[in-house]
């Protein structure tokens, strides 16, 4: 998971409320499986890692809306990506691993090197992609997309809108073979890796993504109203209920990977619409004041929940009652929730315009005649202002 583009979420306000949402999803997944289970509440989101889907679909979204027609170079690109992502990945991992050394676990130099490095989701082994902040693997898969990025919109930018059409369609198809494909593991932790981390695998909830921004950014408006497309998200993650019921979890046919595999299309849609109404200048309840600030903190609630929920519950022992668990739910949500707020006001943002001034700029990376016909600055679009870029 990262955090959308500054001028994308700016200009699609709806887009932030939802990153809110989504990181909730994910924040209640991990208190339901890590604290205790609440009625109602735990069944629906018992599958809500589903929400890291809709950061990879969004990610690819607003990459397509911010870049699409816009010159800038890819150094610039992948330097302005790593700026908004890592400073906050650096400080989750020291969080999380000051963390487990407290709670005297034994602690991976190699598992903490590949988390930094981004390429922790490659490695099979459940301590490396794992190892310096759990939540951090799908950085992992954020840095393999922005590297596919630039070929991606150079492949798919020059095409007609039948291409993006087909192009989504397939991806969609292809991830239900790949869930399909689980049947062929006989280790569920290799299967769990291959299917839910490897950012292989994830790499088509991206491409729907950028498929769907650029059919937004070149004028196409899904007919399907916001509350409905709202309404398919939570239909889909309560079909999960029965099927969870109806198959043995460690089964490749029980919904943990399908709710990951199968869902981008539910939130393709959800994003669209959207993205909708914010063009259509209609106002949402996703795009209020305090929305959009939980939505600029989502990122670094997502980071850090999960260590706050190990602080606490080695503090506290499991809770035994269900008055209990809600006390716990409620004090993590709000210890993590207030972090996230201070991470993003005092390192996100700054240390994010610090790096952008100081690594290379779109002036000091504008290349002679020259230089760019013999292709020594691949460029991310053409005929655009940059100002739209993030």
């Amino acid at each position: 998971m990262s955090g959308a583009g500054a001028a994308g979420r700016d200009r699609l306000p709806s887009l932030t409320g939802l990153r809110f949402w989504a990181a909730l999803l994910v924040v209640l997944y991990h208190l339901s499986r890590q604290v205790g289970t609440l009625p109602w509440i735990s069944d629906a989101a018992w599958f809500g890692r589903s929400g890291v889907t809709f950061f990879f679909v969004l990610s690819g979204f607003v990459l397509a809306w911010t870049y699409d027609g816009a010159v800038v170079p890819a150094r610039v690109f992948f330097w302005r990506r790593f700026a908004r992502i890592w400073p906050l990945l650096a400080l989750s991992v020291v969080l999380s691993v000051a963390v487990w050394v407290w709670m005297d676990r034994d602690v991976s130099g190699t598992a903490i090197t590949a988390t930094l490095l981004m390429v922790h989701a490659w490695s099979p082994d459940p301590v490396v992609f794992t190892g310096g902040n759990p939540a951090a693997w799908s950085l992992s898969d954020e840095a393999w997309f922005y590297l596919l990025f630039p070929i991606l919109l150079a492949s798919l930018a020059p095409r007609r809108a039948r291409t993006w059409a087909w192009t989504a369609a397939a991806v969609c198809v292809a991830a239900a073979g790949v869930w399909m494909a689980g049947a062929l593991f006989t280790s569920p932790t290799t299967r769990s890796w291959a299917l839910d981390y490897l950012p292989l695998t994830r790499t088509l909830q991206f491409v729907l993504g950028v498929c769907a921004g650029l059919a937004v950014k070149r004028g196409w408006r899904p007919r399907l109203p916001l509350y409905a497309a709202a309404l398919l998200v939570l239909g889909w993650h309560l079909v999960l209920i029965p099927w969870s019921h109806a198959v043995p979890g460690p089964e490749w046919y029980s919904p943990y990977s399908a709710s990951q595999l199968l869902s981008a299309p539910v939130f393709a849609a959800l994003i669209c619409t959207a993205a909708t109404a914010d063009l259509q200048r209609r106002r949402t309840l996703l795009g209020g004041p305090w929305m959009i600030r939980l939505g600029h903190w989502s990122f670094a609630w997502y980071l850090i929940h999960e260590v706050v929920i190990r602080a606490v519950v080695h503090v506290s022992g499991k809770p035994v009652s269900g008055y209990a668990t809600a006390g716990h739910w409620l004090l993590i949500v709000a210890v993590s929730l207030t972090a996230a707020g201070l991470a993003y006001e005092y390192v996100e943002r700054p240390l994010e315009r610090w790096l952008r001034k100081a690594g290379p700029s779109l002036r000091t990376a504008t290349p002679s005649p020259a230089a760019a016909g013999e292709g020594v600055n691949p460029r991310l679009g053409q005929g655009a202002s940059p100002s739209s870029s993030s």
